[in-house]
């Protein structure tokens, strides 16, 4: 079973997708695991600034963020880890990019659920094997391919 906890941790976001919505991609975005666990938090724009200057030193809101789990040594876990998703971001690339809030939703989980297992895009061979697999969930759940450009 794929199970998903779902945070709202903002409470001045207007439309968020449901807990199902968000369940759902993140399903479809979980390839080749029976079972797993994740957390999906929806966090408002000083949240997502904080964890970006932690993690990543840039201390500026993002789209979304991956916390890959990763079970010390020995010990077997179906936890894949924590994604964290700025709804103000969203909501402002989706508008910005011309995109439905809910094809930016979707493709923000598929992304940053794919980070936790493993993928990247930091070389260009890596970057084309994330964005394919992308396009191809993205596909499956009825959402145009996300780096075209629709404007």
């Amino acid at each position: 079973m794929i199970d998903v906890e779902f945070q709202n941790a903002c409470s001045g976001a207007q439309q968020l997708p449901s807990e199902a919505d968000i369940a759902g991609w993140t399903r479809a975005a979980v390839s080749g695991l029976s079972d797993a666990e994740l957390v999906v938090r929806v966090v408002d724009e000083a949240e997502s600034a904080e964890l970006n200057g932690m993690f990543r030193n840039k201390p500026v809101p993002t789209n979304v963020l991956s916390f890959p789990f990763e079970a010390p040594p020995g010990i077997d876990s179906v936890i894949l880890g924590d994604v964290a998703i700025c709804a103000a971001v969203v909501e402002r690339e989706a508008r910005e990019q011309g995109k439905t809030l809910a094809a930016h939703w979707a493709h923000m989980v598929v992304h940053g659920v794919l980070h936790l297992q493993g993928y990247d895009h930091i070389e260009p061979a890596d970057a084309d094997r994330m964005e394919s697999a992308e396009i191809q969930i993205m596909h499956t759940l009825g959402f145009a391919n996300p780096y075209e450009e629709v404007l």
